[in-house]
């Protein structure tokens, strides 16, 4: 069976293009794609030796591939990608077991239990329990069960480029649609407000995360990579989706990116100082120079509110009073739920009805950490502190993945602006807690010990 991340990188973009013109072209060949690509894992899951890799890849590419599904209805239901990385996962543990020192995240999921009980005293008669609850613990769910998987699970520093090589395609996708059919940005542009025109007619908080991981995939490869043509094409890759992500106005997607590009330089220069180079140095140069001109140009295309609207102010220069753009107040009155109720919350996805009784909007929670205290209590912190504290700790005895701090600012930030909306926090967050190690150098009439699941001291 052809494995497409051993592809050329560049008949792997190419390849992912021409597919985007043929869904643009005809609909109907979205979905033919997607579950023609969840067949196609399967099949490697179940026909190849070594399970954890294909569980890992499965998860990698369809997480990058559901911004893109979901604006263009490519799903059965809204949380499909969440229930499908936990499938996978399951299929994984089953398949491979999974770590004894994973208790952690067994004792998270734990957690979520109770506010279940107490949702089902609160809710409104005429709401639905199951869809209330699985609409704000299919999150959480996933990532503790990605977790599970992921904790101290082996991987090669090899396979993990592999795995993110593979991802970059689906986010070739979505930035490839956004530039073919969303309007001229001046004929959509005419306020400093998240951008819904220029994102595809889709949320721009999750396009611009989406294009946010692209962004950052595309920077590790040029960075580390030593070949012109690949660094061109990467650059080329990183350039566009940065400029897709500024014009989306949404700017957590997009900070979150620079905050993980921030944390790999600081990983590799500071901390593995022997996997730095001074070539390194040059390449940053270039993507210096590469966003200064992006960044130029995408103010010459918005008229110069692409400066404002990171400048927080609104189209006529003035400086707006609230820079997170309504998320205070909503996450104000999460707080004051979680006073309210103090030890056990007030219920999964109950928040949304406690707003609607005190000022009368029926919003959901864009931020994930106030949601927990809300609606789980201090038990929310309990869980909230299990997942800060259990990758640090392991990072104290682990420090061969470079991406790890990356993978954890990634997770706690795209949760902190926009909640669990996407698998990608989710996921991304079990990428942390990988145990990654270099590949054993093959020598010649010598085999190569098979590298085992998990980590054994």
């Amino acid at each position: 069976m052809i494995k497409f991340e051993k592809l050329p990188y560049s008949l792997l973009i190419a390849g992912h293009i021409v597919i985007t013109i043929f869904m643009i072209a005809l609909p109907l060949l979205v979905k033919v794609f997607f579950y023609g690509a969840i067949i196609y894992f399967i099949l490697r899951l179940l026909t190849s030796a070594d399970k954890n890799q294909e569980v890992i890849l499965a998860c990698a590419y369809i997480t990058c591939l559901e911004v893109f599904l979901k604006m263009n209805g490519g799903l059965l239901f809204y949380e499909m990608i969440k229930y499908m990385v936990i499938a996978f996962m399951l299929a994984g543990i089953l398949l491979r077991g999974f770590s004894l020192k994973s208790i952690p995240f067994v004792f998270y999921l734990l957690l979520l239990v109770p506010s279940i009980v107490i949702a089902s005293q609160n809710i409104p008669i005429s709401e639905s329990l199951r869809k209330a609850v699985a609409f704000n613990l299919s999150g959480p769910v996933t990532l503790g069960v990605v977790a599970i998987y992921c904790f101290q699970r082996r991987i090669t520093t090899t396979r993990l480029d592999e795995i993110l090589k593979l991802c970059v395609g689906p986010i070739v996708m979505l930035a490839f649609y956004l530039f073919v059919v969303t309007p001229d940005i001046r004929d959509v542009v005419t306020n400093t407000g998240s951008n819904f025109a220029a994102s595809g007619g889709y949320g721009p908080n999750q396009v611009a995360t989406a294009l946010g991981i692209g962004m950052f995939i595309c920077f590790i490869r040029f960075l580390r990579i030593k070949n012109l043509w690949v660094n061109v094409l990467d650059i080329i890759l990183f350039l566009g989706m940065t400029y897709r992500g500024w014009i989306t106005f949404s700017r957590g997607g997009v900070i979150t990116a620079f905050l993980m590009i921030g944390a790999v330089i600081f990983t590799l220069f500071f901390l593995k100082r022997s996997e730095f180079r001074f070539s390194f140095l040059p390449k940053l140069g270039v993507i210096a120079l590469g966003l200064i001109l992006a960044w130029g140009y995408t103010s010459l295309a918005t008229s110069g509110l692409i400066d404002k609207r990171y400048a927080n102010e609104d189209a006529a220069g003035r400086a707006k009073d609230d820079l997170s753009t309504g998320r205070v107040e909503l996450i104000s009155i999460e707080l004051e739920a979680f006073l309210e109720n103090p030890i056990g919350g007030i219920g999964a996805g109950q928040v949304k009805y406690y707003r609607a009784k005190k000022d009368g909007i029926v919003a959901a929670s864009h931020n994930e950490t106030s949601r927990l205290l809300s609606e789980h209590g201090s038990i929310g912190i309990v869980s909230l502190l299990v997942l800060i504290f259990t990758p640090l700790i392991f990072r104290l005895t682990h420090k061969g993945n470079v991406y790890f701090y990356a993978f954890l600012i990634f997770w706690i930030a795209t949760i902190n602006h926009s909640a669990m909306r996407i698998a990608a926090p989710a996921f991304f967050y079990g990428m942390a807690l990988l145990y990654v190690v270099k590949p054993k150098v093959k020598k010649k009439g010598v085999p190569v010990e098979t590298t085992p699941d998990f980590v054994t001291t």
